[in-house]
């Protein structure tokens, strides 16, 4: 192990794309990465529009943003791999890497979800409130800042910017 994972264990991590690919967050080393637990059914669902909208914004500079859709509220993501797909796509153009269906709290939460709710615990604890719980980490590998649900995500882009600007230096 490198000491960069060992200061950022991020980096050891992995998450299964809605392909089917062993994805290892190694991957994004030096990105500025933005992880959101999403689902489809949800009052904020259409924030996939400016999620999408950061990510062909700030890509370029070395944005990644990754859904992660999650079941655990409401049943608002109680489709399969194919229904998640298409919704994503058809509906809001997503072109930002989207994951298995993963459990967000719980003793079956994915191991990102518990790395970061460790590192960025929220108002009234760790565990996740609700979908659209965003977690920003920077080029780094070091979560950054956790974000409600009803945070919109044009509200990021200052912080998005702010850390670009620091895997500039």
């Amino acid at each position: 192990m490198s000491t960069t994972d060992k200061d950022a264990p991020f980096y050891n991590l992995s998450a299964t794309s809605l392909q089917g690919q062993e994805i290892p967050m190694e991957q994004f080393k030096d990105k500025v990465v933005l992880v959101v637990n999403t689902a489809s059914q949800c009052g904020l669902t259409p924030q996939y529009e400016g999620l999408e909208e950061l990510y062909r914004q700030y890509k370029d500079q070395g944005l990644v943003v990754l859904g992660f859709p999650c079941n655990q509220f409401g049943n608002q993501e109680p489709g399969g791999k194919k229904e998640i797909e298409e919704g994503c796509l058809i509906n809001y153009g997503v072109s930002f890497p989207m994951f298995d269906k993963v459990e967000v709290n719980g003793k079956d939460a994915h191991p990102i979800f518990r790395y970061l709710k460790s590192e960025l615990g929220g108002v009234l604890g760790s565990r996740v409130k609700w979908n659209f719980t965003k977690f920003l980490v920077g080029p780094d590998g070091k979560p950054y800042r956790r974000y409600a649900p009803i945070t919109k995500p044009e509200k990021l882009a200052p912080d998005i910017e702010q850390l670009l600007a620091k895997k500039a230096e």
